[in-house]
């Protein structure tokens, strides 16, 4: 990897931080300190419904408590009001990138429910078949865009994971940008955020592994000429095949604070969730690049 990479730590403030944002945050700090690169912070409340004040409010004291700190919009600059690095207030850049696509004939509506997906493909599916793109449907309030995605392959090397092939028309279908609720998806936000804020690095969970060649196609169309660069991180699991969340408030940051633990033990118990380390230590959010070697990871 060659140049100094900007990556993001893009948390939602639809509940609180957790040992999983945890171990995003030593992989995102860990890779960019490693690499000479800087971290940006992004607050990614697109969904309205979910998302609240407190919530963001007590992650930016949170972030703050643990010691990882932005290169690139400090939480400070969120707590002053309107911020760039807020999704929510940035509906117009995404609302200037639909109008160019529409305007291109990528963009239809939909009136197809989840639910109707699954039942009309006959199994759980999140790829959508293309039913309405013939149908006329305008883009108004109440339905879903749906941008058109051509078939093909999209090829890229995770930086954790090794070369990877993906057909995004296959595994996903026609992608859509913004829910019958008004809000801008998370596949959408994402990439137009990604592109004009220029990150160049993206570091996250495997949960979103499947997502990356859309999210690189859908980026083409918008006009990025060269892909980011992806490194997918192993995730804090409370089971077998199920991700620690939010719903797990006893593992909240909060909750973790309350019984007394220190920054250093919290960011130490994260990495040895995931292996990172062999035993319990305090680790210091300046020291978490040693922990995300690429040389060492990649051969896991």
């Amino acid at each position: 990897m060659t140049g100094s990479p900007l990556t993001r730590f893009a948390p939602a403030p639809t509940g609180l931080l957790h040992l999983g944002h945890v171990v995003n945050a030593i992989f995102v700090w860990g890779l960019a300190r490693q690499l000479g690169g800087r971290v940006l912070l992004r607050i990614e409340d697109h969904d309205r419904q979910r998302s609240r004040p407190a919530f963001e409010a007590q992650l930016l004291d949170d972030l703050d408590w643990l010691g990882f700190v932005p290169d690139i919009y400090p939480t400070s600059d969120f707590r002053r009001g309107p911020c760039p690095s807020r999704q929510s207030d940035r509906d117009a850049i995404y609302a200037a990138v639909a109008r160019r696509l529409a305007a291109e004939g990528r963009l239809y509506g939909c009136t197809c429910t989840r639910q109707e997906i699954a039942r009309r493909a006959g199994r759980q599916t999140s790829a959508y078949p293309g039913w309405c793109r013939d149908r006329g449907i305008a883009l108004d309030p109440g339905v879903t865009w749906r941008v058109r995605m051509d078939p093909g392959e999209v090829a890229f090397t995770d930086l954790l994971r090794g070369p990877v092939r993906q057909q995004p028309a296959l595994t996903h279908g026609d992608v859509a940008i913004r829910d019958r609720h008004g809000n801008w998806t998370y596949m959408f936000a994402v990439v137009v955020d990604d592109l004009l804020q220029d990150v160049d690095l993206v570091v996250r969970g495997v949960d979103l592994f499947d997502a990356t060649g859309p999210q690189i196609a859908l980026a083409a169309l918008i006009g990025r000429s060269q892909p980011a660069r992806f490194a997918h991180h192993p995730l804090v699991m409370k089971g077998p095949e199920q991700k620690l969340s939010k719903a797990d408030g006893d593992t909240g940051i909060p909750e973790l604070r309350r019984r007394g633990m220190s920054p250093a033990a919290v960011i130490g118990h994260a990495a040895r969730l995931v292996d990172l380390i062999a035993d319990e230590e305090e680790i210091s959010a300046e020291e978490v690049a040693r922990l995300v070697r690429l040389d060492q990871l990649a051969s896991r």
